[in-house]
C-alpha cells in the first residue's frame, strides 16, 4: 500500500514535524528573490515601504513573466527541500514517496495531464464561442513564448512541490502515525485548501471558493489513495495549472500572465464555483476507476494502515535466508 511504504524508512513522529518545518522554512527562503526584486523596483521609482503590504502592488510592479518566475521559484526551492528531507532525513527512496509501484508510471502522469488539459481546452473553447464578449484576445508572440518557457519548466515544479508535500510527505506521515487512511486524507485536503486563503480569488468570490480548493484537495487525495501512488495527481495538477496559465488569465487570478485570452467578465460566486467539485471531479474519478480498474473503495479510503511484519531469523528460525 502507498501509505504503508513509509514504515520501511525512518518514520518517528518528530521526524515529520522537523521535516515539515525544514520544508516550510526553505520555501519561505525561496520567496526572498521576489521580495528583493519588488523592493528594488518600488524604491527605484520613489515608492514607499508601505507598498510591500499591498498584494496587488506586489503582483503588478514587475513584468508579469518575471513575477511568475519569481513566484514559482519558492516552490522549486520547496521541492528540493522535500527531496533532501525524504532522502537523507527519513532515509526513504524518493520513488517510495511517489508510488507503491517499483518505478514511477509516467503513463499515469500523462493520463492525468491529458485528461484535465483536454477538458479545459474543450470547456474554454465552448465558453469562448458562446460568450465572446467575456474574453479579449491578447496573444503577443514574444511575451507568450517567454511565458511558455517559464511555465513549462516552473509550473510542474510548483505543482509537484504541493503534491509531494500534501499527497506524499504529509499523507504518508499522518497515515503511519494515525494508522488509518481517512484522517490523512481529511487533514491534507483541508490544509491544502486553507493555504489558498491568501489567493486573490478568495477576495473576488468570497469564502465559497474554499469549497473548490478543499474539494480539489479531496479529489487529488482520493485519486492518490485509490491508485496507490501520486502519478495521476502529479499529472492532473500540472496540467490544470499549466493550461490555465497559458490559455486564460484575469485581473483577479493569482496567475496574471501573458496568456492567449483574458477573461474580462464579472464572475459570480454561484454554482459555477463549485460545479467542478460536484460534477467534473466525480466524472474524472469514474473515468480513472474504469481505466485503472480500481476496487475496494472502502478499504483504500477508510481502511487501517498496519505496520508490516518483517520476518527475520530471530522471529522465524525455520526461514531460509540467502546472502
Amino acid at each position: 500500500m502507498y501509505i504503508q511504504q513509509a514504515f520501511k524508512s525512518l518514520h518517528e513522529w518528530w521526524r515529520y514535524l522537523v521535516g515539515f518545518i525544514i520544508i516550510f522554512v526553505a520555501s519561505q527562503i525561496g520567496t526572498i528573490p521576489l521580495i528583493v526584486a519588488v523592493l528594488v523596483k518600488i524604491l527605484s521609482e520613489g515608492g514607499s515601504m508601505d507598498s510591500l503590504q499591498d498584494q496587488n502592488v506586489l503582483m503588478t510592479v514587475l513584468d508579469s513573466n518575471l513575477t511568475l518566475f519569481l513566484m514559482l521559484l519558492s516552490f522549486a526551492v520547496g521541492l528540493l527541500a522535500v527531496y533532501l528531507v525524504v532522502r537523507y532525513f527519513h532515509k526513504q527512496p524518493f520513488v517510495e514517496l511517489t508510488t507503491s509501484r517499483k518505478k514511477t508510471d509516467w503513463g499515469r502522469v500523462f493520463f492525468g495531464f491529458g485528461l484535465i488539459t483536454l477538458t479545459t481546452l474543450v470547456v474554454t473553447g465552448l465558453d469562448y464561442y458562446s460568450n465572446p464578449d467575456d474574453y479579449v484576445l491578447q496573444f503577443d508572440l514574444v511575451p507568450f513564448v517567454i511565458l511558455a518557457v517559464i511555465a513549462i519548466i516552473m509550473i510542474p515544479l510548483q505543482t509537484s512541490f504541493e503534491e509531494y508535500l500534501f499527497r506524499g510527505y504529509l499523507m504518508q506521515g499522518i497515515g503511519v502515525l494515525a494508522k488509518n487512511k481517512w484522517l490523512p486524507l481529511v487533514i491534507t485536503s483541508v490544509v491544502f485548501g486553507g493555504l489558498h486563503l491568501a489567493n486573490p480569488e478568495v477576495d473576488k468570490f468570497g469564502n465559497i471558493i474554499m469549497v473548490y480548493y478543499i474539494g480539489t484537495g479531496f479529489f487529488l487525495g482520493i485519486m492518490t489513495l485509490m491508485d496507490e501512488g501520486m502519478e495521476l495527481a502529479l499529472g492532473f495538477h500540472a496540467g490544470n495549472n499549466l493550461i490555465s496559465a497559458l490559455l486564460v488569465t484575469a485581473d483577479w487570478t493569482v496567475f496574471k500572465t501573458n496568456s492567449v485570452l483574458k477573461d474580462v467578465s464579472e464572475p459570480s460566486a454561484g454554482f459555477d464555483v463549485i460545479a467542478p467539485v460536484l460534477i467534473l471531479y466525480p466524472i474524472f474519478l469514474i473515468i480513472m476507476a474504469y481505466h485503472y480498474k480500481w476496487k475496494d473503495w472502502g478499504g483504500k479510503l477508510f481502511g487501517k494502515v498496519e505496520e508490516p511484519i518483517v520476518i527475520t531469523e530471530e522471529n522465524n528460525p525455520n526461514s531460509t535466508f540467502i546472502e
